[in-house]
């Protein structure tokens, strides 16, 4: 698979040279050659909010719920869910997931997980380059919270 990877971006990267007339001594000399991460770009997931309501015997938090689409291939940025309590079930096909400092692994149709607070999600990834993947994904977080904040670098 990472073969597969590295050769889609040399050939993405041959395309672009062609099509922008560009060789590599057009190039400064400090210039950096694109790797095959930086010219391989995966399709991103769409969230879908269903519910968002406080908690009513639990003062400051909120519970919220969420459809998370993967297309085939797609993967989501590295992210925080700040103080979230986050519960996920997969709905449809195979997602991989990361979380800092665990191994990964990869959850199928109606297995599930849960990040608690402060996770840092450095991988989540739809496993299949031909069939979307779904999550159902249940957050517990301070009220006014942004559920999802993307690693500034990513």
């Amino acid at each position: 698979m990472i073969g597969m990877r590295i050769a889609g971006g040399l050939l993405a990267v041959a395309t672009l040279t062609l099509a922008t007339g560009c060789s590599t001594a057009d190039q400064p000399a400090n210039a950096r050659t694109p790797t095959a991460a930086a010219t391989s770009k995966h399709p991103t997931e769409t969230l879908t909010p269903l519910l968002k309501q406080s908690l009513p015997d639990v003062k400051g938090k909120t519970f919220t719920s969420a459809v998370v689409a993967f297309p085939p291939n797609a993967r989501a940025k590295p992210h925080r869910h700040g103080e979230a309590f986050v519960y996920a079930y997969v709905l449809e096909g195979t997602v991989r997931s990361e979380l800092a400092g665990k191994p990964v692994h990869a959850y199928h149709q109606g297995e599930n997980w849960v990040e608690p607070p402060g996770a840092h999600h450095i991988l989540t990834e739809n496993t299949s380059r031909t069939e979307p993947a779904k999550l159902l994904i249940v957050f517990v977080s301070n009220t006014g919270d942004k559920i999802k904040v993307d690693d500034p670098r990513s």
